[in-house]
């Protein structure tokens, strides 16, 4: 594995420990996870596609992170079941919400930029780096 990808797998997993936290204290609003969910999609695709250009990784987690709440639409009994279980839970979701759409929408664009920021200062620190 790369320098890149260990890093993003590093923020990936912080991103999950967050989320199950967000989950876990009740004062925190349900849409912080939501928000957490979608910047950890996106990490994800990160890890495997670090090459890619941001507009491709920007649509494929917003393809995926919508895919997923529509997909809580589709109500058979053994998607149902597999809910009720803490993966299906965390992963699938309960119900569908137009606005866990917005959010999802707001932590990919959130997450691109700090992305792009940071790049941004790496680079710069890297180019004008006195030896």
């Amino acid at each position: 594995m790369n320098k890149i990808r260990i890093q993003y797998f590093i923020f990936f997993l912080t991103i999950i420990l967050l989320g199950i936290l967000s989950r876990k204290i009740s004062v925190i609003p349900l849409c912080i996870g939501d928000f957490l969910y979608a910047v950890m999609v996106y990490l994800l695709i990160r890890i495997f596609l670090t090459n890619q250009k941001a507009t491709h990784i920007i649509a494929l987690a917003l393809m995926l992170c919508y895919g997923i709440e529509f997909f809580q639409l589709y109500q058979a009994e053994w998607i149902i079941q597999l809910r009720q279980t803490l993966f299906g839970r965390y992963v699938l979701g309960q119900e569908f919400l137009w606005a866990d759409i917005l959010v999802y929408t707001i932590g990919i664009i959130f997450t691109y930029l700090i992305e792009k920021i940071i790049l941004k200062y790496h680079t710069y620190e890297t180019r004008f780096r006195f030896k």
